[in-house]
């Protein structure tokens, strides 16, 4: 199994969940296990579960003999480098076609933020929107100001990168747009 580390772009996706921010919220006063989690917030077990595990693996959250604590020292730790801008430089992944590293390297700052968006260069931007759609979870119901969040970590231009991302069905929503996901 390929084993990773966390970086900036998973503790900003994992702050981007409402889910998990009040699983944060109901962690601030004492430890609990995933089934009070569960039952405190009223969500599916398994999904309270889920949510438990990918904040563990930030460092947001930290497991003690079946009970979830905040780790408020990295939790901290962590925030401050995202408003710091101290991120991760980012690397393409080594199993991604040269074509594709080549297009982010032209577009991505070294943080991994888009520098410029090709409007006019379709095959470029379904590269870009490739790589932008990756922060969202697939299957994973968010709100307009969650996508919103989670794009602005990439780019200024939330509305107009959510509509690519729609047009391009990397991203579904309700017609209303009161929900957004990525299709699994």
């Amino acid at each position: 199994m390929n084993a990773r580390q966390p970086n900036m772009l998973d503790f900003v996706k994992a702050m981007s969940d409402a889910d998990r921010l009040r699983i944060i919220g109901a962690l601030v006063r004492r430890p609990k296990t995933a089934a009070q989690v569960a039952e405190k917030l009223g969500i599916d077990s398994r999904a309270a579960f889920q949510h438990l595990s990918f904040l563990v693996f930030v460092g947001a959250v930290r497991k003690e003999g079946g009970l979830y604590a905040l780790d408020e020292a990295r939790l901290e730790t962590l925030a401050r480098a995202t408003f710091e801008n101290n991120r991760d430089e980012y690397v393409p992944a080594p199993e991604m076609d040269e074509k594709s590293r080549k297009v982010l390297a032209s577009f991505l700052n070294s943080d991994g933020s888009i520098r410029q968006i090709p409007i006019q260069q379709p095959a470029k931007l379904q590269v870009i929107l490739e790589y932008l759609v990756t922060a969202f979870t697939p299957g994973q119901v968010y709100t307009e100001k969650e996508v919103n969040m989670i794009i602005r970590r990439f780019h200024v231009d939330t509305a107009g990168l959510r509509r690519d991302l729609i047009d391009a069905g990397l991203l579904e929503r309700e017609s209303d747009g009161s929900a957004y996901w990525r299709p699994q």
